[in-house]
Order: structure tokens, then sequence, then C-alpha cells
């Protein structure tokens, strides 16, 4: 609920309380919003305040680079369109076993701190222990490290406006990213996830690092209505579109609102840039030569499946 509304230039500035407390939100969470969910949406650049006093977002419309969406896209589309089934309750799935959720267009790319299903089942068929540390490169990065690389200067803009926008919650993070070998380019991640035309259930980012911030920029081919992005306690979402980008505290429950494509073409791809809480944890204080070694082995399993 919006307590205070005013301006500050170009920006409006908001303070807003719960709607209601952590008992009903327990009914809500992992399962999709719907609109009426939703009270006011935000299409402007904006700032965010809890009643704590606390950031909860902060808006700007139309920052990012147009040449550096569109190489981005090109680059990542083809392998962020493939299904995949990782992404269990945040699909609304609530089977145990990874192979029965459903397949939504849901990918990460960069560095992960998790083997597959298929690595762990080699180990044990190898009558092997898992590896104590289990970072490794994604499958994007091993297969299309050209393609990948291409990818880069959208991600290293997201980074700086990170560093300009938030730089009290960046510093924190970057100070960890600079720890570990495994982090995308010298920026404050390690990880990207990528989501086309997927809405999400109501979660909290658990992954990430805690003393960090969230984003998400979107890229879209083609018309589609919805898919804003909410913060279902506060009754907030934002309408974050094609050039936008919003820094969100993701460790408040948050989901999106369903996505009507208006062709059967049409694509709304989401970006989120990340550092994992576990790499940092795993890898913090290696060299870069551990960091070669660690990729030519997990290579090397890939190699045997």
């Amino acid at each position: 609920m919006i307590d205070k509304k005013y301006h500050n230039e170009d920006i409006i500035i908001y303070n807003v309380t719960k709607d209601y407390d952590d008992t009903p939100l327990s009914n809500i969470m992992n399962c999709k919003l719907k609109r009426n969910d939703i009270k006011t949406i935000i299409d402007h650049n904006a700032d965010v305040y809890k009643e704590d006093g606390k950031l909860l977002l902060r808006f700007r419309k139309n920052i990012l680079n147009k040449d550096n969406i569109q190489t981005f896209y090109d680059n990542i589309i083809k392998f962020a369109t493939i299904p995949s089934n990782n992404r269990g309750s945040t699909s609304g799935s609530k089977k145990k076993n990874v192979y029965n959720n459903p397949k939504i267009m849901s990918n990460i790319i960069g560095y992960y701190d998790k083997l597959s299903p298929k690595q762990k089942f080699l180990f044990k068929q190898m009558g092997k222990p898992l590896p104590k540390i289990t970072v490794r490169e994604t499958r994007f990065l091993q297969e299309y490290p050209q393609h990948f690389k291409k990818t880069i200067p959208l991600i290293k803009e997201i980074d700086t406006l990170y560093k300009q926008l938030v730089p009290d919650k960046y510093n924190k993070q970057k100070k960890k990213a600079i720890q570990t070998p495994f982090r995308i380019a010298n920026t404050s991640f390690t990880t990207i996830t990528t989501n086309v035309n997927f809405q999400t259930t109501v979660h909290t980012d658990k992954g990430d690092d805690l003393e960090g911030f969230g984003n998400l920029v979107v890229i879209e081919n083609g018309n589609y209505i919805g898919g804003e992005t909410c913060f279902p306690q506060y009754g907030i979402g934002v309408d974050v579109r094609n050039g936008d980008i919003i820094f969100m505290d993701v460790h408040e429950p948050h989901g999106n609102l369903p996505i009507q494509l208006e062709t059967s073409e049409s694509k709304r791809l989401s970006i989120v840039c990340y550092l994992r809480k576990s790499i940092w944890e795993q890898t913090k204080g290696k060299t870069r030569k551990f960091m070669e070694k660690q990729n030519k082995t997990m290579k090397n399993i890939k190699s045997k499946l």
C-alpha cells in the first residue's frame, strides 16, 4: 500500500507499507499471481522505500544501450528458448523429482555451484564420492564461448548501473566477487538466469548474495501484455520493458503477472544477474590456475556423459 508519494526531479518517490502480514502471505507463496492481486503498476522512474526506510526497488526507464541489448539477445536467444525443468517451485511445481517439473524456458549462463543430475549419476555409477567443490562452467559458457563473450557488454552495463544506483549494496557484493575467479568479466556477478515468456510464482531468491541487491532487465521481440514484476505484500508492480532496468530486494516475496503474447513468435526475455553465494563460499581465495583446473575437470566429466 502506498503511504506517501512525492517527486524528486524526474523520479517519483514512494513510501509503502505491507497490505497484510506474513500469515496470509504464506497462502500465495509458490503460487502464480493474478492481475487483481496488484493495486498499483509503476511505469516511470521511481524509488520505493519500505516502512523501515530500506529501499525496496529502484526503477529506471530507457537507460540501457540499444546495441548492447540487441547483441545480447541475438547471441543468447537460441539457447534461452531451450526448455528446462530446473526451476521447481518457481514454476509452480511441487514435485520432488526434478524430471517431473514442467518444462519452461529458463536457463543459466556463466558459472554455477551445483552438479547436474546427470553428473551426479555418473559419479554414483563410477563409485566415486561427489567432489567437495562443485563450481562449474555452465553449458552455454562451455559450448558457446564466443556467443557468451558477446553478451558481456550488456552485463558490464548492468554492473555499472548497479554501482551508480545502489552503491552500498554493490560495494558489499563486489568485495565478495573479487575474491573468486569464477566471476563474469570482473563484474560483481557470477551467474545470469534467462527466462523466456515465463511467469514465475511468488518466491524469494535463495541462492544469491544476501548482502547484495537483485536486478531485472527485459528484452522484447514482438508484442505482449503483462509480465510486470510485482511485490504482492505491498500491492505494487513495475512494468519493466525494453531498455529499462530495476534493482530490487529479491529477498522480499516477488513474482510476475501473466504474460499474454500477441503472436506465437512474441518473446519476453528477462535477464537476472547475480552473485551465487555458494560459488563465493566454495572458491573465495582461489586462483585462476585453480579455476582452469576445475573447469578442465568438469569438462572431462561432461565428456563421459
